[in-house]
C-alpha cells in the first residue's frame, strides 16, 4: 500500500463526502478510491469511514485520523516546497479573515510583523464573526475558534483554546467563590443574551450517571446581558460578575491577577484554533508561509499571558 497516496484519498473523501467526488477530483474511478480506503483501514485495524449508497461519514477514530493526516499532508508539502523553491520570494496579496475580537488580538498584531519578514506581499485582514465563504469571496484561508462544522475545507490545528468561568478578586470577595456550577444561580452571570449566535450556555464536565463524566451545558442567569462577547469582558474585568470567556482573551488577565479563574476541576475539554483553507493541489508560498508563521508565534512560550 502506498501509505501517502492512501492518506491522500482518505483526506480528499472525507472533507468532499464522496467517493464519486473525489474520484473525479483525481482522476480515477470510484472502485480505486474504494480499494485504497479498505486498504487502510485493514492495515490500521480500524474503521475510518461509515459508507451507506445515500453518504459517507466519519467515525470517532476517523475524525481524529483526518486532522492527523490533514498536518501530515501540510508538512510533507512544506517539505517539498522548501527543497523546490530554494531561494524563490513569496509575492503577490494574501487575504485573511479571522473573527472580530479574536481577529484585533491574536491577528492583527502579526500581521505587519509578517509584512516585514515578506515586503514583497501584500495583506488585507476581514475581521468579522460572520463565516465566510473562502473561495467564493476570494480569500486564501481563514483563522477559526472552536469546533469546525463539516466542509470541504482542509483545516490546521495551530492552538488548543479553553473556555473558563472567570471573576474579578474584588467580586469573588463581596459575593464568595462557587465551588460547584450548580452554585452559579446564587451569583451575577454575564451571559450571551438570546439573539447571540452562541446560545449552548456556559460548559462544563460533570460526573455521568453511569460513571465517567460528560459534558453539560447550563444557561446562568444574571442582571446584565449583552450580545457582544468584548462587552461581557469589559464588563466582567470591571467587577460586575462572572463571565464564561476563552484563554485567549483572558490568560493575561488571570496571569496579571486582574481576573481569576473558579470552577476549575469541572472545565470542559479544549477546542482548537485553527487555520482553514480551500482544498489546492499546490498552495502559494506566501500563504503557506503565514499559517507557519502563526503556529510559531501561538507556539511561543508565554504569548498568550503576554498579548
Amino acid at each position: 500500500m502506498d501509505k501517502l497516496k492512501a492518506f491522500e484519498s482518505f483526506v480528499s473523501v472525507a472533507t468532499r463526502g464522496s467517493l464519486t467526488a473525489a474520484a473525479k477530483a483525481e482522476g480515477v474511478a470510484p472502485a480505486i478510491m474504494g480499494r485504497r480506503l479498505d486498504a487502510l483501514e485493514e492495515h490500521l485495524g480500524v474503521k475510518l469511514l461509515v459508507r451507506t449508497t445515500r453518504r459517507i461519514s466519519l467515525t470517532h477514530e476517523g475524525s481524529a485520523f483526518l486532522e492527523d493526516c490533514q498536518r501530515l499532508l501540510l508538512d510533507v508539502a512544506n517539505a517539498e516546497a522548501s527543497v523546490s523553491e530554494g531561494g524563490v520570494k513569496a509575492t503577490g496579496h494574501l487575504r485573511i479573515t479571522a473573527p472580530a475580537g479574536f481577529g484585533r488580538r491574536h491577528v492583527a498584531p502579526l500581521v505587519p510583523r509578517f509584512r516585514l519578514a515578506h515586503p514583497d506581499v501584500t495583506i488585507s485582514l476581514n475581521l468579522s464573526d460572520r463565516v465566510a465563504d473562502l473561495a467564493g469571496e476570494g480569500f486564501d484561508c481563514a483563522v477559526r475558534v472552536g469546533d469546525l462544522p463539516d466542509s470541504s475545507l482542509v483545516s490546521v490545528r495551530i492552538a488548543d483554546n479553553r473556555r473558563l468561568c472567570v471573576a474579578t478578586p474584588a467580586y469573588l470577595q463581596r459575593h464568595g467563590t462557587p465551588r460547584h456550577p450548580g452554585e452559579l444561580s446564587a451569583h451575577d452571570c454575564l451571559t450571551l443574551s438570546s439573539e447571540a449566535s452562541q446560545t449552548r450556555g456556559w460548559a462544563f464536565r460533570l460526573p455521568a450517571a453511569g460513571g465517567g463524566s460528560e459534558v453539560v451545558h447550563l444557561k446562568p442567569g444574571g442582571p446584565l446581558d449583552c450580545t457582544d462577547g468584548q462587552v461581557l469582558y469589559d464588563w466582567c474585568l470591571a467587577g460586575y460578575g462572572m463571565a464564561w470567556r476563552s484563554t485567549w482573551e483572558v490568560e493575561a488577565e488571570i496571569a496579571a491577577g486582574r481576573l481569576v479563574e473558579v470552577l476549575e476541576e469541572f472545565a470542559a475539554p479544549p477546542n482548537g484554533i485553527y487555520v482553514v483553507f480551500p482544498q489546492r493541489k499546490h498552495m502559494p508560498l506566501r500563504v503557506r508561509l503565514w499559517i507557519d508563521f502563526l503556529k510559531h508565534n501561538y507556539s511561543q512560550p508565554g504569548f498568550w499571558t503576554a498579548a
